[in-house]
């Protein structure tokens, strides 16, 4: 990441409130709509790059069921503990967690899915991310990322002032406030990744969710 011992510190110190927000139904409907878009099977191994809390594993653990795997990749001690209290609460003996750099994730694979939501706008190099988590992938896997943006509608502009806003206070270290924007930035990185994973997937696909504020990318290779 940018800044690894800035990101770990910021998300560590707030990881009981992003977990509160990370899982409002609003929010929790959006994920679900990227782990639907996954394809899972009962008995698949998927991997979540970037966990944070946990708030993606119930709808995983759901798609893979007991007989599945699911892998959990985060470099945050404090969002890894909630994410653990998670799985203790609901008694899950096969999803498993790792701390570690996603961007550089300690998995051999081959994987049937990769799961990245709201991760890549803070990677330094998100196009060799998604090239090393393609990397994980097996034949007939795909990989989903998840992220929030400015709507690309007209009548938005007053809310895409109001993200741009959040997205340079909420940023590990802050933001300078001079262009690009913290936004701009986010949405580079953003679209780093979705241009890396269409490139590296036989299918790949992008589309708007919640009013064109969330971005949804999917790449599938398909069994030739």
């Amino acid at each position: 990441m940018s800044d690894p011992a800035a990101t770990q510190a910021f998300y560590g110190r707030w990881a009981r409130l992003y977990d509160v927000v990370a899982t409002l139904p609003g929010i929790d409907s959006w994920r679900a709509r990227a782990v639907d878009a996954l394809a899972l099977s009962p008995g698949d191994t998927v991997v979540e790059m970037g966990c944070g809390t946990g708030a993606n594993l119930p709808h995983l653990r759901e798609r893979v069921g007991p007989e599945g795997t699911v892998v959990g990749v985060d470099l945050t001690p404090g969002m890894l503990h909630r994410a653990r209290e998670r799985i203790s609460a609901n008694g899950w003996d096969n999803v498993h967690l790792v701390r570690a750099d996603a961007s550089r994730p300690p998995i051999d694979g081959p994987v049937d899915a990769v799961l990245s939501t709201f991760l890549v706008g803070l990677l330094p190099d998100p196009g060799a991310a998604v090239d090393a988590w393609l990397d994980c992938l097996a034949a007939d896997g795909s990989v989903v990322l998840l992220n929030a943006t400015r709507s690309d509608r007209a009548m938005a502009a007053p809310l895409n002032a109001a993200f741009d806003a959040f997205v340079r206070l909420a940023a590990p270290g802050g933001g300078d406030g001079v262009p690009p924007s913290a936004a701009e930035r986010l949405e580079a990185r953003i679209d780093e990744a979705a241009a890396a994973l269409a490139r590296g997937t036989t299918t790949s696909g992008r589309r708007r969710l919640a009013g064109g504020f969330v971005t949804l990318a999917r790449g599938h290779r398909p069994v030739r």
